[in-house]
């Protein structure tokens, strides 16, 4: 399926840590493929609320510098790059459910005229209330992009420069891969250090077409979604607690809001 409007997603996250103990845990989300140019220039017949509360819903401030328009944040950033990229520009995120929620990334992934990735823009928060973008571009010498009639496959990496947790360092490499196959969207980031592989994750699922029926239906039967989010990171890191793992406190955010 090559979606035209919005698009959802009733898929998996994967995360496991190798070192010092083996861990790993899965569960079932909900995520959101929006045509950002398309929703600003032509609207969508089917999309969640946005900048107000909805069972589903996009607020603009929850990305970027917090402004009320994300998307021009995102196409300043790419003039300022020097990124000349004219087609659609989709954002793959988590959404607000019942008003509530917490994204601990967000993918932006940016379009050539033809359909083929510019750039990628990797956003992530971490439970501090604090926020980094990872810009990786695909004409970087730290990125490989393989295109096919049904999708791409697209490879890039970057230097660690943002806390997330403090059961880990702030130092290493990040490995990111994203596929797209028909309807089908992947995206993994791996961690690691001079020791090694250290971190695992990944996003996965099947995109549909955005309906509201099926939405109210999801937050019917998981009204605590979005909440749960968050719940399971607090979970993990008690465990990790448990388990004297190292503790590294937090240090100063990055000087600079994107880095390469």
């Amino acid at each position: 399926m090559k979606t035209q409007g919005a698009a959802l997603s009733f898929g998996k996250t994967w995360h496991r840590r190798l070192r010092p103990v083996d861990r790993s845990f899965s569960y079932g989300l909900m995520f959101l493929w929006l045509p950002m140019r398309r929703w600003k220039n032509q609207g969508l017949v089917a999309a969640p609320a946005r900048n107000r509360w909805g069972w589903v819903s996009f607020y603009d401030r929850d990305h970027g510098l917090g402004g009320p328009d994300a998307l021009a944040w995102v196409e300043q950033l790419l003039q300022e790059q020097g990124i000349q990229a004219e087609g659609e520009i989709w954002l793959q995120t988590l959404p607000r459910v019942l008003g509530f929620g917490f994204k601990p990334v967000s993918f932006w992934h940016v379009e050539h005229a033809d359909g083929r990735l510019a750039a990628l823009l990797v956003e992530v928060n971490n439970t501090f209330g604090e926020r980094h973008c990872y810009l990786l571009r695909s004409d970087g010498t730290a990125a490989s992009f393989t295109q096919s009639p049904d999708g791409y496959r697209w490879q890039g990496s970057a230097d660690k420069v943002f806390h997330v947790s403090p059961f880990c360092a702030t130092q290493g490499r990040y490995h990111f891969e994203f596929r797209a196959m028909g309807n089908w969207r992947s995206a993994r980031i791996n961690l690691a250090d001079e020791q090694g592989p250290l971190m695992k994750t990944s996003l996965c699922g099947r995109l549909e077409p955005y309906n509201p029926q099926r939405v109210r239906r999801y937050v019917w039967q998981m009204p605590w979604a979005a909440l749960a989010v968050i719940w399971r990171i607090h979970w993990q890191a008690v465990q990790l607690f448990w388990l004297r793992l190292p503790f590294f406190r937090q240090p100063p955010a990055p000087e600079q809001f994107v880095s390469e």
